[in-house]
C-alpha cells in the first residue's frame, strides 16, 4: 500500500484551498417525496422485518423496477425466490459453486455494521460500492468538523492509480458526507469563512495531527483538476452496473394465479416416472386437455391451438422450481380428442406440491390445478407406469433416451482467452461401454484415442482463430454414445445453440427426446427455446433444462428438429437435425454474406438515394448474386474505442479524453453499445460494451499517460473483443506513435482484421509525414474503414462526428457466394459503384 504522503508540490495545498474557497458550496433544497415514494414506504411497512432488512442492504443495488416487482409479490416463498434470481443474475462467474458478488457484499455490509456503525451515510454507500479503502485516517483537530480521508490503491472500478476521498460531519452523531471541492474547505472547518487567507488555511491545515493524510487528500484533489476529480468522485459514487430488466420480465410472467373472474376449461393431469437422470427422478407430467375446448388462432388461412403452461414445484413452503412452456397445435396435427401436453422436471425423491396454470392463448380461459407428489426414487431401466396406455405407446421411445443420455463426455477448455500455439485439450468419460474417443477440428478427423487418458495437443498457430474442436465417445461396434463439442476462441459475446438429441442418421417411430444445449453472451440471459418438427412450432420452453419428448407426426417418415434459441433483444440462433434420414443426406449450410457500405462522392461526401442496381459485387473477381439490398438508417452498431495512452500523449491526453466523451454522449443511444479499450506497452479493457454514459465517463476517468507503445498488440485484443458480435461493429483507433513492443506484426494483425469482419477507423494524431501513416490507412482500407490524421486533439470531436455519421448511414448487401469449394483461403471482395465519380467503401474480403 503507498503511504498517505503530502502533495510533492509544494505550493499545490495552496492553491487548492483558494480554487475551493472561491466555490462556496451550494446545499441543495430537499425534494418532497413523490406518491409513488410514499406507497412504496407504505408497502415496505406493511412486510416482515426479514424483507425490510434486506431491501436497506441492496438499496445502492436495486432498479426501479425490481423495487416496484418484490413489493408487489404477495407469497414469502415468491420474495425468497426473488432474492436468489436477484443475487443469481447478479453472479459474476455463474459456473463456479459460489456467488462471488453475493459473498462479497455480505462481507462489506459486515464492516459496515461492526466499523462504521451501519449502512446509514455516505461512507457505507462508498464502502458497499468500491469496497474496503486500504486506508482510513480519522482526523480529530479542534478546527476542523469531525473527519475521515480514505485511500484507495489502484480501486477495481476506477481506471485510476489511487484515490482519496474525504468524508465529515457537521456535529458529531452526523451522518458523515462526501466532501467535494464545489462545497469549499469552510464545509470542513468549524471556523473558517471564504475571506480567510490561504495561508492560514494552510498552516491551520499542517498543524492538525492528522494533517498529513487531510493534506495529502486535498493535494491529490488538486493535481486531478476541475475536471478530473469530480469525474473520480462521480464513478466512485456510479451505481453498479445493473443487470438488464430482462430477468424480471421473466421472474413476473411465471405466476401460477389466475386472473379475477377468469373463465375455465377442464384437463385432466397424469404424473409419471420413467426413469432418472444421474441423482434426480424424472417427472413427466402429461395434461389431456380436450380439443373442442380451446380456440383456434387462424393466419393466412391456417389454424391452431396454442396454450401457455405456467408451473411451480414448492417444497416446505419453499419455491423449489418454476417453469414455463408454450404448445403449439397446428389443426391439421390434431389427431385425437385431447391434446397432450407433456412436460419434464428432475426432482430428487420427497414430498412436492406441484402447482399448474394453462392459458387458452385463443379464448382467454384458464385451467388451474394443484396436487401433491410422492417422487420415488427411480433407476434408469425402470419402465414409465402409466394410467393411459396410450400416452405410454407415444411416449416410448423419447423415454427410452432419458437412460440412454446417462453417457456423457466433456471437453475441458484450458485456462486462458486467447488460445494459440500447442494447447493440450482433454475429454471425461466415465462410461465403460467407450471404446475409443474420436477427436476432430473443424470435422477433420485429428486424432483417436483408444485409452485414458483421452487427450490430443493441437497446434493453433500464432493468431487467435476460432475454431470448433470435437470429441466423440464411440463404442466397440462403431456407434456414437456421445458427443461434445467446444469453439476456440470464442468471446465472451457468443450466441450458440447445439441440438444433442435426436442424433444425425437415427431412426424414430412415434416420438423422439430433444435435447439442446445454448450458449449465451456474457450478462445475457436466454428468453425461450423453440423447437419445431419441419416448419410446425411444436414447443416452446422458457427455461433449462432445455429437453422436450416431441410426438412425431408421421411416424418413421423423413423429418427434421430445429431448435432456435432467443434473447430478449430478438437475437437468434439455431441449430436442425435431419431424422430418419437416407444414407449420404448432407445438411447444406447456406450463409450470406454481409457488406457494409457507404458511398461518397469526388468531395468527400456521403451519397444517399442509391438503389440495389447501382451495386455489383465481384468475389475473386466473378460478379455475384445480390440476394438482400437495404438502405440502413440509424442502424446499431458496437463501437470499441482504442485511445493510445502512451507517454507521447501527455500533453493531448485531456483533450483526448474529452473528446472520446463526446462522442459517447453524441452517438451512444439505448440501441449501441460502445467499449473504451486504453493502451501503452499492453493493452487494457477500461470498460466493457455498455450503453450507460456514467459508466463510459468513467472509464475514461483517472487515465495517466506513460510507458511505451504496443499498437498492434493493442489492435488484435481489441478485435477479439468484438469475436462473436453479430451486426455492425466498428473499432476507433488513435494513436500518435511508433509501435515499440509489439508482438504481433502488421501483417499478422491485417490477416487477423480481415477475419473478424470489424471496420476499422483509424486515426493518426500528430504523425507528420512519419510515423504509421501508409500502415493505419491500409488496416482501414482493408475493413472497410477510413483513415484520418490530424495535427492536434483538438480536431477529434469533427473526426469522431464524421464516423458517427458513417456508421449511421450505411447500405448492407449480402450476397451467397458462388465459391462452394469449401477451402479457407481469403476471398476478395470488390463493391463497385455503376455511377462514375462515386466510391463504395467496404471490406476487401473475409475468410470463409
Amino acid at each position: 500500500m503507498k503511504p498517505l504522503n503530502r502533495p510533492k508540490n509544494p505550493v499545490t495545498l495552496a492553491l487548492l484551498l483558494v480554487t475551493a474557497l472561491l466555490l462556496p458550496g451550494i446545499a441543495a433544497p430537499a425534494e418532497a417525496k413523490s406518491e409513488k415514494e410514499k406507497r412504496q414506504e407504505a408497502r415496505i411497512e406493511e412486510l416482515s422485518p426479514k424483507y425490510q432488512r434486506w431491501l436497506r442492504e441492496v438499496e445502492v443495488l436495486m432498479s426501479e423496477e425490481e423495487l416496484e416487482i418484490f413489493l408487489e409479490l404477495e407469497k414469502d416463498y415468491h420474495r425468497d425466490a426473488f432474492i436468489e434470481e436477484f443475487w443469481k443474475i447478479r453472479d459474476p462467474y455463474p459456473n463456479t459453486a459460489r456467488n462471488e458478488m453475493r459473498d462479497d457484499w455480505e462481507a462489506r455490509l459486515e464492516f459496515a455494521r461492526t466499523e462504521l456503525g451501519g449502512i446509514g451515510d455516505e461512507r457505507a454507500k462508498i464502502l458497499l460500492l468500491n469496497g474496503r479503502p486500504d486506508a482510513r485516517v480519522v482526523v480529530n483537530c479542534p478546527e476542523f468538523r469531525p473527519i475521515e480521508v480514505w485511500y484507495y490503491d489502484e480501486p477495481e472500478r476506477i481506471i485510476a492509480d489511487e484515490l482519496f476521498l474525504i468524508f465529515y460531519r457537521h456535529w458529531d452523531g452526523a451522518p458523515f458526507r462526501l466532501w467535494t471541492p464545489m462545497e469549499g474547505l469552510q464545509r470542513l472547518s468549524r471556523t473558517l469563512s471564504p475571506a480567510t487567507d490561504h495561508q492560514n488555511i494552510r498552516d491551520l491545515v499542517m498543524s492538525c495531527r492528522q494533517g498529513d493524510a487531510l493534506g495529502a487528500a486535498l493535494g491529490f484533489a488538486f493535481r486531478e483538476g476541475k475536471m478530473g476529480y469530480p469525474m473520480l468522485l462521480m464513478r466512485a459514487q456510479a451505481p453498479l452496473e445493473k443487470p438488464s430488466g430482462e430477468w424480471i420480465n421473466s421472474f413476473t410472467a411465471y405466476s401460477t394465479d389466475l386472473p379475477e373472474e377468469a373463465a375455465t376449461f377442464p384437463a385432466q393431469l397424469e404424473v409419471t416416472f420413467p426413469g432418472r437422470r444421474q441423482t434426480r427422478t424424472v417427472v413427466q407430467a402429461a395434461l389431456k386437455v380436450p380439443a373442442e375446448a380451446v380456440g383456434r388462432a387462424e393466419l393466412a388461412g391456417a389454424k391452431s391451438a396454442n396454450l401457455l403452461l405456467n408451473g411451480e414445484i414448492v417444497r416446505e413452503e419453499e419455491l423449489f422450481d418454476r417453469f414455463r412452456y408454450k404448445f403449439d397445435f397446428p389443426q391439421e396435427r390434431i389427431r385425437s380428442e385431447n391434446l397432450p401436453l407433456v412436460f419434464q422436471r428432475y426432482l430428487r425423491p420427497g414430498e412436492y406440491r406441484l402447482v399448474l396454470k394453462l392459458e387458452d392463448l385463443n379464448g382467454d380461459r384458464y385451467h388451474r390445478t394443484e396436487r401433491i407428489i410422492d417422487v420415488p426414487s427411480v433407476q434408469s431401466d425402470t419402465s414409465p407406469a402409466s394410467a393411459d396406455p396410450e400416452t405410454a405407446k407415444i411416449l416410448e421411445e423419447a423415454n427410452r433416451a432419458i437412460s440412454q443420455a446417462e453417457t456423457s463426455i466433456e471437453l475441458v477448455e484450458p485456462v486462458g482467452r486467447m488460445q494459440v500455439g500447442k494447447v493440450r485439450f482433454d475429454a471425461l468419460t466415465t462410461d465403460p461401454a467407450v471404446d475409443r474417443v474420436e477427436f476432430r477440428l473443424d470435422g477433420t478427423p485429428v486424432l483417436t484415442k483408444t485409452s485414458p487418458p483421452y487427450s490430443v495437443e493441437l497446434d493453433l498457430g500464432k493468431l487467435p482463430r476460432s475454431q470448433t474442436l470435437s470429441a466423440v465417445a464411440v463404442d466397440e461396434d462403431g456407434e456414437s454414445l456421445a458427443r461434445d463439442e467446444i469453439l476456440l476462441n470464442a468471446s465472451s459475446h457468443r450466441f450458440d445453440v447445439r441440438i444433442l438429441e435426436p442424433r444425425p442418421g437415427a431412426r424414430y417411430s412415434d416420438s423422439l427426446r430433444a435435447e439442446v444445449s445454448v450458449e449465451a453472451p456474457e450478462d445475457r440471459s436466454v428468453e425461450r427455446v423453440e423447437l419445431y418438427l419441419n416448419e410446425d412450432l411444436v414447443a416452446t420452453l422458457y427455461q433449462p433444462p432445455w429437453e422436450q419428448p416431441i410426438v412425431l407426426q408421421d411416424p418413421g417418415e423423413l423429418a427434421y428438429v430445429r431448435a432456435v434459441a432467443y434473447l430478449p433483444d430478438g437475437n437468434s440462433s439455431d441449430d436442425h437435425v435431419f431424422i430418419n434420414a437416407p444414407p449420404g443426406l448432407e445438411n447444406i449450410d447456406v450463409q450470406l454474406v454481409e457488406l457494409y457500405a457507404s458511398v461518397e462522392d469526388r468531395n468527400g461526401r456521403p451519397v444517399e438515394g442509391l438503389t440495389e442496381e447501382d451495386f455489383t459485387v465481384y468475389e475473386d473477381e466473378v460478379r455475384q448474386e445480390i440476394r438482400r439490398f437495404e438502405k440502413v438508417d440509424d442502424l446499431p452498431f458496437y463501437a470499441t474505442v482504442l485511445l493510445d495512452v502512451s507517454a507521447s500523449m501527455e500533453e493531448e491526453l485531456e483533450e483526448t479524453q474529452a473528446a472520446a466523451l463526446s462522442f459517447f454522449q453524441e452517438a451512444i443511444t439505448p440501441r449501441d453499445r460502445a467499449a473504451l479499450v486504453t493502451f501503452n506497452d499492453r493493452p487494457r479493457l477500461a470498460q466493457k460494451f455498455t450503453n450507460e454514459l456514467l459508466s463510459l465517463g468513467g472509464g475514461l476517468a483517472g487515465l495517466k499517460a506513460e510507458r511505451g507503445t504496443a499498437l498492434y498488440d493493442s489492435i488484435v485484443f481489441s478485435l477479439f473483443y468484438n469475436n462473436g458480435i453479430d451486426g455492425q461493429r466498428a473499432l476507433l483507433l488513435l494513436s500518435d506513435g511508433e509501435d515499440e513492443s509489439s508482438k504481433f506484426t502488421f501483417d499478422e494483425t491485417l490477416e487477423f482484421a480481415r477475419r473478424t469482419g470489424v471496420t476499422i477507423y483509424s486515426i493518426g494524431l500528430g504523425l507528420g509525414r512519419g510515423g504509421h501513416r501508409k500502415e493505419l490507412t491500409r488496416i482501414a482500407e482493408e475493413t472497410g474503414g477510413d483513415s484520418f490524421f490530424v495535427d492536434t486533439a483538438s480536431e477529434l470531436v469533427t473526426i469522431y462526428q464524421q464516423i458517427e455519421d458513417e456508421l449511421r448511414s450505411q447500405y448492407l448487401i449480402a450476397y451467397q457466394s458462388s465459391n462452394t469449394e469449401g477451402d479457407d483461403d481469403f476471398r476478395e471482395v470488390r463493391l463497385e459503384v455503376t455511377e462514375p465519380g462515386l466510391e463504395a467503401e467496404t471490406i476487401r474480403g473475409y475468410y470463409p
